[in-house]
């Protein structure tokens, strides 16, 4: 039997319009350079944003985390009320879902922040996705990697 919902996940308005984010977060070394990457289109599949950001020496499940922050407060700060998240970090997608607990003292404080913001929308959806199908978003990720890597 399929676990209720946490978050409503469809609008209230029939003719809401959708945000869709593709996020992901790396660490080269887990821990180490870290950095997060999302690519937000609109319900036309138009490009709103694309975020890189260098996080520091962190772990990989905290540069996930953060993308997924990232990407909230993205939508918030711009008015987007529905928001879909995809990413490849099968661990953070069914945390926030509600089927894994959260057990690591790291990531509890990021889980929390994120299901403070996705209740401030409207509606929010999260999926998991392979690494092959968040292509943008793993190379934006990569490229803020790189920037904490240059001397």
């Amino acid at each position: 039997m399929p676990q209720p919902s946490l978050f409503p996940t469809e609008p209230t308005s029939p003719d809401a319009a959708w945000v869709t984010a593709h996020c992901d977060g790396g660490a080269r070394g887990n821990p180490g350079p870290a950095g997060y990457g999302a690519v937000l289109t609109d319900a036309a599949g138009d490009t709103l944003a694309e975020l890189s950001v260098f996080l520091g020496h962190r772990t990989n499940n905290f540069a996930e985390y953060s993308g997924l922050l990232g990407v909230l407060r993205y939508a918030l700060d711009h008015g987007h009320k529905n928001l879909r998240v995809v990413s490849d970090s099968e661990l953070m997608v069914k945390q926030i879902q509600g089927l894994y607990k959260v057990k690591s003292p790291d990531l509890l404080p990021l889980w929390q922040q994120a299901r403070q913001l996705i209740a401030q929308l409207e509606a929010f959806q999260i999926s998991h996705a392979l690494r092959h199908k968040n292509k943008a978003a793993d190379q934006l990720a990569n490229q803020a990697m790189d920037r904490g890597l240059l001397p």
